[in-house]
Order: C-alpha cells, then structure tokens, then sequence
C-alpha cells in the first residue's frame, strides 16, 4: 500500500500537481505558468543578473553575493529544492512563461491543509516585463488554481509599503490589506515592514481570472 501523508493524499501526489496553467493574453503577449525545469538555468541566471538592481531590494536577505546565488551553476540546487517541496505537497512552484519564453518564477508556499487550507503567494517578473499586465496575470491564474484543483480556501501575500508597482499586481488580482507586519522580514540587510494582503475562496466566486478580464488586464487566449 502506497504511504499516505496527514490528509490521507498518497506522498508523491497532491491535489493541482504537476500543473500548467493558462494561457491568457496581454499586451506583453501570451502569458502561461509551468513547473519549473532544469533546462531554465541559463534564462533564469541572465534575468536575474541583469535586474540585480530591480530585484534585489524587494528580496530577503540571503548569504553569499548575488552573482553566486543566480549564477547558472545555482539553480539545479534551487530547482531540486522546489521539485522535493512539490512532491510533498508543501509548494506549488511555478515558471511565469511570456509567449513561451521564461519570464519569471511564482511560488505558492507554505502549503497547509486540515482546517486550515491556507498558503502564501509570491512572485517576480523580468523588468523589461514590468508593466505590461504579466505579474496580474500570473498571479490570476494561480489564486484560481489553488481555490479550485488544489483545494485551498485562503491565500496571503506580504509586501513592503514602498513596492507600489506589487500592491498593484495584489490588488488587480482581488487581495485586500489585513494589517501590518512590523520588522517582516530582513531585507537589504535591514528588518522591513510588510504589508500583509489575503483573499479567500469566498471573495472571487466568479474566479481571479474573470475578474482580471472584467477589469480589462487581460482576455482569455483564442483556442
């Protein structure tokens, strides 16, 4: 008999996973999420080197500098971490694709079920991408996944007061402000305030993605 974990799902399997979710459409072009490959070392690496500047002050505080732990060398350790955090239901980590091309990563963390079903969302997009309706996109098509096949009820996301152009994305996508977390998280080498922003099932009936449309971010991709 295949082991099972805590909620009786066998190890290995989880609800929504592996999954590819859209397309949909914006004016950045087509925008899709997909699991996370080995091959993406090369793409990842070069996005990230070259919007050190964009990226690294939104990002917690890790050891070693910032061209080791992007450099291509780093990511099959990154990416072996983020499979082994999918097979056991703890993640859902996600490539955000632009007409195919690899565009940035989206995480669905800290997956927990039992009664209370709850996750957190986060995410960053390339600059030269920033802007053009991807990040709301993306963000949209996994709040619909995890309120639908994965089962969960509650989603939050965490963001520093000075990152206008992310509450943006959160709030485009259905998520309110809940409150203040003082000294969050070490950022840029200090402890920064966040925001926390949440949703639940309840509060998009009609789904993430048709909002987004309703609103004008995106359309839903011609079959």
């Amino acid at each position: 008999m295949q082991p099972t974990d805590a909620d009786g799902f066998p190890i290995g399997r989880h609800p929504g996973w592996p999954a590819r979710l859209g397309p949909l459409q914006t004016s950045r072009g087509t925008i899709a999420l997909r699991p996370p490959r080995l091959r993406d070392a090369g793409l990842w690496s070069r996005t990230r080197l070259q919007d050190r500047e964009y990226l690294q002050k939104w990002e917690p505080t890790a050891l070693g500098g910032w061209r080791e732990r992007n450099a291509p060398a780093a990511w099959p350790a990154q990416w072996a971490a983020l499979r082994g955090m999918a097979r056991r239901g703890q993640a859902l980590p996600f490539a955000i694709t632009v007409d195919g091309d690899f565009a940035g990563q989206l995480t669905v963390g800290n997956v927990v079920r039992g009664a209370l079903r709850s996750a957190w969302v986060g995410y960053w997009v390339a600059s030269r991408l920033a802007g053009g309706g991807v990040a709301p996109a993306a963000v949209a098509l996994a709040v619909d996944h995890c309120f639908g096949p994965v089962g969960l009820h509650r989603l939050e996301a965490t963001v520093r007061p000075e990152n206008e152009r992310s509450i943006r994305v959160l709030e485009k996508s259905g998520f309110r402000r809940e409150g203040l977390f003082h000294r969050y998280l070490d950022v840029a080498g200090a402890w920064r305030d966040h925001y926390v922003y949440a949703m639940t099932t309840e509060e998009v009936p009609d789904g993430a993605v048709t909002r987004l449309i309703r609103s004008g971010g995106a359309t839903r991709f011609p079959r």
